[in-house]
């Protein structure tokens, strides 16, 4: 199967035509294959979702579920739809066809008037404060102290009593590392320290589950082992659900619960870590695997 070029659109505005699914087709299709364990509730639902830029199919027709505390690592070559993933989910990018459902609820559709039709920001906002995101270029506010970076979101967002959102905050840069760093701003900062911070302020949100898109490809070589190290310790200790895009086989080893290789838009293989690395079955599998490990 051949590689598909890496979209050159990012932005929100790239093509998209909105999201015009039918909603009795979508309820009608099957069970979409999950990326879970027996037993765990549904927390997130792709049901036959596609995403296009301009002529280009980044995503087609996607159906993939991941169950509450599993994590889930999407690996495949660079514009084979990882990272759209994870901006449909944080609603960056709306989908062309299809629906996204979080914690049982859609995230691009609403009811109204008795029938389902594409999600206003209001809805979307309210469904979103389930997820946290850690963007590849850390995307913290530079004008704000590392404390408030972490506080803004739960205060004005969440309602958060500021003193509440303070400790939290506090506890979490312990969590991370950094506690002497709460007045200082993040230009100040290395960039693993502000990997670190952006992580913890994405933990200050408590979200139910946390998006992961290749948090180590803007560091410098040497910082990416204690930021990877971090992410362990948190998938480790936490019952939280983990999304996670990276490159970083050995890391996607060690903290997955299930692995999805990508190709084209589509799932082409799934499996525990052991199987995905140690016995692939897809040949497209197999050839990505070793270009990268």
């Amino acid at each position: 199967m051949s590689v598909e070029p890496q979209p050159t659109p990012e932005s929100p505005a790239a093509g998209s035509r909105g999201a015009t699914d039918d909603a009795a087709t979508t309820a009608a299709r099957p069970a979409a294959p999950a990326a879970s364990g027996k037993g765990a509730a549904e927390l997130v639902r792709f049901d036959a979702v596609t995403k296009r830029f301009g002529s280009q199919t980044v995503l087609d027709s996607l159906d993939f579920t991941v169950s509450s505390g599993r994590h889930v690592t999407l690996i495949g070559p660079s514009g084979s739809g990882k990272t759209t993933i994870l901006r449909l989910l944080m609603t960056l990018l709306k989908p062309d066809e299809g629906r996204i459902t979080v914690a049982g609820t859609s995230l691009t559709h609403e009811e109204r008037g008795g029938r389902l039709v594409p999600a206003g920001e209001k809805h979307m906002r309210e469904v979103r404060k389930n997820i946290g995101m850690v963007f590849q270029q850390f995307n913290l506010f530079p004008n704000m102290r590392v404390l408030r970076n972490l506080t803004e979101a739960p205060v004005h967002v969440l309602g958060m009593d500021r003193a509440a959102a303070e400790e939290r905050a506090r506890e979490l840069l312990e969590l991370v590392g950094l506690t002497d760093c709460t007045d200082k701003y993040p230009a100040q900062l290395s960039g693993g320290q502000q990997q670190r911070v952006a992580i913890a302020r994405a933990l200050a949100m408590r979200p139910q589950v946390l998006l992961l898109d290749e948090v180590t490809s803007a560091l410098d070589p040497e910082l990416v082992a204690g930021v990877l190290d971090l992410l362990r310790d948190i998938a480790r200790s936490t019952d939280i659900t983990m999304l996670c895009v990276t490159h970083e086989m050995s890391f996607a080893r060690d903290i997955s619960d299930e692995v999805l290789m990508f190709d084209s838009g589509r799932v082409i293989e799934s499996g525990p870590p052991e199987q995905i690395f140690g016995d692939p079955r897809h040949e497209r599998t197999r050839e990505f695997l070793r270009a990268v490990v």
